[in-house]
């Protein structure tokens, strides 16, 4: 049996990793230290015989007792709230943790795959954003420490792959949202829903013209694990090109949750991206995807999540 390890397992993104591969017939090794993860988003597997936790910091001495086919690095904090109260972790994820799991995996002899993200790309001055763009990055800003983190985690994964002649795979991720979003976490969906829900004012940053192009979680997690099963070894984005502002965006959960809640707007982030859509040719090309699940049916059925987490 395929035996995989994922750090960051229980966070919004590694939870459902681990539904995917379970499905597939891996075994799983979810490990998390619960920073930003949520042993609620795996509770439904700890009766699987296949699936165990380890609550452990990846930044440590990483061992994993038996084989490892696949390793897929996804701790990190992820959110701009999360930058800001735990900044000195996120870059030691980024930097340490790679470090450790890129380690790991030539140990095992197993193929590594880092979760990088679009924000690598910065605040972009090139539109949309094709994987030979090397960015608009603001290194001593408030998203620095994320942004850089990513960054160096890409150089020392080829760094691996080039010295070590390890299997790697690198992914940018775009913008997702989907169920087991934290809903304090910051980000823009969580926020609208939360504030919709409760008919309380719904925050826009600026004047809501910027933009950000959204996949709902299934679509993003059915390319890591096409991209991980592929021999494609450079960068690739992942995410749904469909661009929307967010202006629109909190108008259409306004309108999805019925709520009576007005729009207000507050001053815009630092370093805030203006424009964020991936080029996904190379995905399309190579691994014959493309996101299926229309942002109407996403959105309904994040709205559905919400709302058991989200008191009226």
């Amino acid at each position: 049996m395929i035996r995989s390890l994922v750090t960051g397992g229980a966070g919004f993104l590694g939870s459902h990793l681990c539904d995917r591969l379970l499905a597939e017939g891996h075994q799983v090794v979810c490990l998390d230290n619960l920073i930003t993860g949520d042993i609620a988003n795996i509770s439904h597997l700890m009766g699987n015989s296949n699936f165990s936790f380890l609550n452990y910091d990846v930044t440590n001495y990483l061992f994993i007792d038996g084989k490892l086919d696949f390793i897929f690095h996804f701790a990190s904090p992820a959110s701009p709230i999360d930058y800001l109260k735990v900044p000195i972790q996120t870059l030691k994820v980024g930097s340490l943790g790679t470090h450790k799991a890129l380690g790991l995996a030539k140990a095992k002899s197993a193929r590594f795959f880092i979760a990088s993200t679009s924000e690598v790309y910065g605040d972009p001055l090139i539109h949309p954003q094709k994987e030979s763009y090397w960015g608009n990055v603001n290194p001593v800003g408030p998203r620095g420490v994320y942004d850089e983190a990513k960054r160096f985690s890409e150089a020392m994964t080829m760094a691996y792959h080039r010295y070590h002649r390890v299997e790697t795979r690198i992914v940018r991720i775009f913008n997702t949202y989907g169920e087991r979003m934290r809903i304090s976490d910051g980000r823009a969906i969580p926020c609208f829903f939360s504030q919709a829900i409760k008919n309380e004012d719904v925050t826009v940053f600026g004047d809501g013209s910027q933009t950000r192009s959204i996949c709902y979680v299934s679509d993003l997690i059915d390319g890591i694990y096409r991209l991980m099963m592929s021999d494609y070894d450079m960068p690739m984005n992942i995410g749904n090109p469909e661009e929307i502002t967010m202006l629109e965006l909190a108008k259409e959960i306004i309108q999805l949750t019925g709520s009576r809640s007005k729009i207000i707007f507050q001053d815009l982030p630092e370093d805030d991206p203006k424009v964020r859509q991936p080029d996904i040719t190379i995905a399309k090309e190579l691994l014959g995807w493309t996101p299926h699940v229309q942002r109407k049916e996403g959105l309904k059925r994040t709205y559905k999540y919400f709302l058991q987490k989200i008191p009226a």
